[in-house]
């Protein structure tokens, strides 16, 4: 797999042709990065004829596009690399911060994993 990240900087015809030099090269796949429309994507995988992955992080240049979105604009697979870290590390700053200012954290018990629901998510015996 091979990464253009030139559309944000020298425009999507330079990211293509960028990206073309890389699948002549052997890549195999193309992730294309801060792309902003759908469209941008339809034309990458119409151009490559090879798989496109879609960078679907929050807070960046991409929309949050959804699955379906990027299925019908040609894009093959999709990339969440920080959703699961961002939630989890806003949890972790609540029970923390309500630990520090309480003493403890009883009144978060509703919201988090048991040690039972995790042992049956694992299948562990």
């Amino acid at each position: 797999m091979a990464r253009t990240d030139a559309a944000a900087n020298e425009g999507l015809d330079q990211a293509i042709e960028r990206a073309c030099r890389y699948r002549d090269a052997g890549a195999d796949m193309i992730f294309a990065e801060a792309l902003t429309e759908l469209q941008q994507y339809r034309r990458f995988a119409d151009t490559l004829k090879i798989p496109v992955l879609a960078n679907i992080t929050e807070f960046g240049q991409t929309p949050l596009f959804t699955r379906e979105e990027l299925a019908q604009a040609g894009v093959s697979l999709a990339l969440y690399p920080l959703s699961a870290f961002r939630a989890m590390n806003a949890a972790a700053l609540k029970v923390l911060s309500g630990n520090r200012a309480k003493g403890t954290q009883a009144e978060l018990l509703d919201e988090m994993q048991t040690r039972a629901e995790l042992y049956q998510f694992l299948n562990y015996k």
